[in-house]
């Protein structure tokens, strides 16, 4: 039988066709491998700023919600969406996070890198501080914020209070009584830099405990109800009871010169530090915090060495340091930064700070960790 004209031709092209159609089909996955691993290539987080110049009279004071939901990262997110939300949008200059639990600390540099990126909005300077504990079961971390809004909430300047700490030798005995002689020194300091309760907009509550945290809650928000308020354990396990409250308060009177450092008769005193630092200077560099890398006194002047060199990159020196916070980890790492301190800033008017023992910091190998507040 013959077999039709252009049957065995038609059977040729079906083959070649076939044929291109499994070559095609071969490169796919090849060619989807390759799209699927140009997409997954992350970018490496922006590096957060050494430190960042506001407007004294503009800022704005701000403590995140606490959340037991989730993971760090999740909590991360949630607390720097409640930031902006408090803001209303304001640019956030510097935030303080405190972390406690086993998630990694470092996590949240990362985050705030990438959540301000992608935003489109200025990056804030970071002090980044593992605590003992915070007050909310399966809480992770808490941020505190400064934010420079639209409007002028600040008319005179500001008020930054050295921290006011009880101890008692005794890690066990309760705190409440602690704060409440804490309470009274700061009031006293309040008062001694001419303002009133009611002009503190920051206070933050550091404890040693927070087994009777309900009934320090209480004396805290009575006389400061109008306060954004933090409260944490600095350490899991302290060798001493302590209450030790920091705050921030609007500047009433007109001082005439950039910063005064007042002390009040009275008062208890750390040795180089002023009790209180009146700001009236137009603009502040608030700086993120620098880290010592090592626990000699050669590696704590490095971390003073790299705090100068991000404040003359934001166009002050150390002596025009109004407020430092310092984060030891231990009490001989303490008395470190008090020989160091007395040569970096200025010693015959020391700035006012806190100098608090914590539980760690986000570098395995760091001592201790300092931010501070500069004027213009």
């Amino acid at each position: 039988m013959r077999l039709p004209r252009g049957t065995s031709g038609g059977r040729t092209r079906i083959a070649l066709v076939a044929l291109a159609c499994g070559l095609s089909l071969l490169a796919w996955p090849s060619q989807k491998k390759k799209k699927e691993e140009e997409t997954q290539v992350l970018q490496l987080p922006k590096e957060l700023p050494g430190a960042v110049v506001g407007d004294t009279r503009r800022l704005t004071f701000h403590v995140t919600p606490l959340s037991g939901k989730g993971l760090l990262s999740h909590q991360v997110r949630d607390a720097l969406k409640a930031l902006g939300h408090e803001t209303g949008g304001a640019p956030v200059l510097k935030i303080r996070a405190f972390v406690a639990g086993s998630g990694d600390a470092r996590r949240v540099r990362d985050l705030v890198s990438e959540v301000y990126t992608r935003d489109r909005q200025p990056l804030p300077a970071l002090t980044l501080i593992q605590a003992g504990a915070l007050p909310l079961e399966g809480a992770q971390v808490v941020l505190e914020g400064i934010a420079e809004g639209k409007k002028e909430v600040n008319p005179q300047g500001l008020v930054f209070l050295s921290t006011q700490a009880a101890f008692s030798d005794d890690p066990l005995d309760p705190v409440a009584p602690l704060a409440g002689k804490s309470l009274a020194a700061l009031r006293q300091a309040v008062k001694a830099a001419g303002s009133e309760p009611g002009d503190v907009v920051r206070i933050t509550c550091f404890l040693s405990s927070l087994a009777d945290l309900p009934a320090t809650r209480t004396l805290v928000e009575a006389e400061y109800p109008a306060a954004a308020r933090n409260y944490v354990q600095t350490q899991r396990a302290p060798a001493r009871a302590l209450a030790a409250f920091e705050a921030v308060a609007r500047l009433r009177r007109n001082t005439g010169s950039r910063v005064d450092f007042v002390n009040s008769e009275g008062l208890p005193r750390e040795p180089g530090e002023s009790q209180m630092a009146l700001v009236a200077a137009a603009e502040v560099v608030l700086s993120g915090a620098q880290f010592s890398f090592g626990y000699l006194e050669p590696d704590a002047r490095l971390a003073f060495e790299r705090l100068q060199k991000a404040l003359e990159q934001a166009g002050v020196s150390p002596h025009d340091v109004a407020f430092a916070d310092f984060y030891p980890l231990s009490a001989g790492i303490a008395n470190q930064v008090r020989r160091i301190r007395s040569t970096f800033f200025d010693a015959a008017h020391p700035p006012a700070g806190s100098l608090v023992l914590f539980e760690g910091l986000p570098s395995m190998d760091a001592g201790f960790a300092v931010d501070v507040v500069a004027v213009k």
